[in-house]
């Protein structure tokens, strides 16, 4: 029997706030253990792109988002970002593949520097020394030359950068579809199934 994975998501505060909580949602259906943090730009975010109006605490987050999309009871976990006794301040306690969606250029920095300062920028940099997978969202245009450097440094170290870029190629019709095509794609580096998207060729003749 296979084991449902242990992902980590973390939000932060780049505008695109629709693309985490899409994946947040399909990663509960799809019954993976989640363990979900947010910058507090990320909780402004939410708050001014959608209509969620997130309360403060991180239990309370929680609960909110356990109750919006229907998680199983524990499913999900939501740390405080100085919660230093998370089990994803540590090796021994490093989930299976942590995503930052979105990832400002801030984080990125932070990341490729092995700062630390925080549960967010701790827990990838476990991912990184434990050499589990790190997927990073990037929100922003243009890229400066600092934020190629950063990328091309993790890179190099196993990183997968994958800037929000949606594709056009199946037509997308509404907002929505454009947020799921980049979901799908982090969907994809996860290993997780899904049918947000069809295939490159499997809707041609």
């Amino acid at each position: 029997m296979t084991q449902t994975p242990t992902i980590t998501l973390i939000m932060t505060g780049a505008s695109g706030a629709q693309y985490g909580l899409r994946l947040l949602e399909q990663l509960i259906q799809a019954k993976c253990r989640i363990y979900l943090l947010l910058s507090r730009p990320a909780q402004l975010v939410i708050n001014t792109e959608t209509d969620h109006h997130l309360p403060g605490r991180a239990a309370e987050i929680a609960e909110y988002f356990t109750q919006l999309y229907q998680a199983e009871a524990g499913q999900l976990q939501v740390f405080e970002r100085e919660q230093w006794m998370a089990p994803i301040a540590s090796g021994s306690g490093v989930a299976d593949a942590t995503v930052v969606c979105p990832c400002t250029t801030a984080t990125l920095s932070a990341i490729a520097c092995g700062s630390s300062r925080n549960l967010i920028e701790r827990a990838a940099d476990v991912a990184l020394k434990e050499r589990k997978k790190l997927i990073l969202v990037i929100r922003e245009t243009p890229f400066s030359d600092i934020h190629l450097e950063n990328m091309l440094k993790l890179s190099r170290m196993g990183v997968v950068i994958m800037p929000a870029n949606p594709g056009f190629y199946n037509r997308p019709q509404t907002i929505e579809d454009l947020i799921d095509f980049m979901v799908a794609r982090v969907l994809d580096h996860l290993n997780i199934a899904h049918i947000l998207q069809p295939k490159w060729g499997s809707n041609r003749g």
